[in-house]
């Protein structure tokens, strides 16, 4: 009997060792430059910081729920979140190249550097924030029509089952 409890939990310690993630492999240092170099071609962080504001809006609903109290306060307080949290934005820039660096090689990243210093890459990256936008409200305006439709949908089918709903 233990010696089967032993056997179990060496399989069981097998399985575990072998379903463990592998560690993450760290990024070459030039990979890394290259990616950085991305980073600032890109401009990473004012990218993200036009991006703040639409987060902001599109989360206010689901806070001020309709109340003009919380409403003005939260107005009020956007300016000075907005701008703590853009003075992190140093953070995500770093962990961004991280990203890059361990999923692309340095040739990689400075082959997509180069498009982005093209008139083609800077008119890309000078959409971006408004294509995001609209592409955010696109996915808001499917999503809801899809959970709409999903709803209706198993309605249908629970009724069909003898529920009453």
């Amino acid at each position: 009997m233990l010696n089967r409890l032993f056997q179990a939990a060496g399989v069981l310690a097998a399985v575990l060792l072998l379903a463990a993630p592998a560690q993450a492999q760290l990024p070459s240092p030039d990979s890394l430059a290259a990616a950085r170099e991305l980073i600032n071609t890109i401009n990473f962080p004012d990218q993200f910081k036009a991006l703040m504001p639409i987060m902001m809006k599109n989360l206010k609903p689901a806070i001020v729920q309709g109340r003009a109290d919380i409403d003005r306060d939260y107005e009020a307080m956007m300016p000075g979140l907005l701008g703590a949290f853009q003075s992190r934005i140093g953070e995500l820039s770093d962990a961004a190249a991280a990203i890059y660096a361990s999923n692309f090689s340095a040739e990689e990243l400075q082959i997509v550097t180069a498009f982005y210093k093209t008139p083609a890459g800077r008119k890309f990256l000078q959409k971006q924030p408004v294509i995001l936008q609209q592409t955010m409200a696109a996915g808001q305006q499917f999503g809801q029509s899809v959970a709409a439709d999903m709803k209706r949908r198993m309605i249908e089918e629970l009724r069909k089952k003898g529920h009453t709903l």
